[in-house]
Parts: structure tokens; sequence; C-alpha cells
């Protein structure tokens, strides 16, 4: 892992997420992605907090998407691992996230999301 890749992920990776095409943003993730959040148990009540494979992840981001219209991440910092970029940004209500991935073959293929404190 380099950070010119990690750096040019990134911010493919926010404009994705920005765009709110949920295919778009799926694109990153291998077909056996397997994800992590506190967000998962709160919004599909899977109380591992953990989905398996795009189409669950599709599912628990297309939820998240339709209840957050003004959704957009700014990145701040991007760091790199043997095998993972962890992405560092602020979400639309200014609240510190980091996003730990772990890449096989260019795509993710594990990952999760940590939560700052509410602004």
């Amino acid at each position: 892992m380099d950070h010119g890749f990690a750096q040019r992920f990134s911010e493919d990776w926010a404009a994705a997420w920005n765009s709110h095409d949920l295919e778009r943003i799926l694109e990153h993730y291998t077909d056996d992605v397997v994800f992590a959040s506190p967000r998962i148990a709160q919004l599909m009540g899977e109380p591992s907090g953990e989905v398996r494979g795009k189409d669950a992840l599709r599912a628990y981001w297309g939820k998240g998407l339709a209840h957050l219209p003004d959704l957009h991440f700014t990145v701040e910092d991007v760091r790199v691992s043997v095998d993972t970029v962890v992405i560092n940004y602020r979400n639309e209500r200014r609240q510190q996230v980091a996003e730990v991935l772990t890449f096989r073959d260019g795509l993710v293929c594990r990952g999760f999301g940590a939560y700052g404190p509410e602004v």
C-alpha cells in the first residue's frame, strides 16, 4: 500500500459518497466484503453491528442514504498500513469519522467506521 494509491482512492471514495450514487460507492468493495459500524446496529437492528456481502452493504447504505439527503464527507487525512487505508473525515454534521479499509486486489474486502462524539 502506498500513499499515492491511498490519496487517489480517498478522493474517488469521497466523491462517490458525495454523489449519493449507491452503485458508484459500491464499486470500491468486493462482493464478499465485511463491514462493521455502530450505525449498522442502529439503522438495521443488527446487534453485531456487521454486514456481510455487497448485497447486505447495499441494503444498509441504501437505507442510510435515504435517511441522510444532505450527506457529505470532507476528507481531512489519509493514512496507510500494509494492506489498509485509514480515511479520517468529517460528515455533514461536522462529526469526526475514521473509515478503516482493508484491500484485496485493489478493492475493499473489510472495513469499519469509527465515530467521534456528536458535535
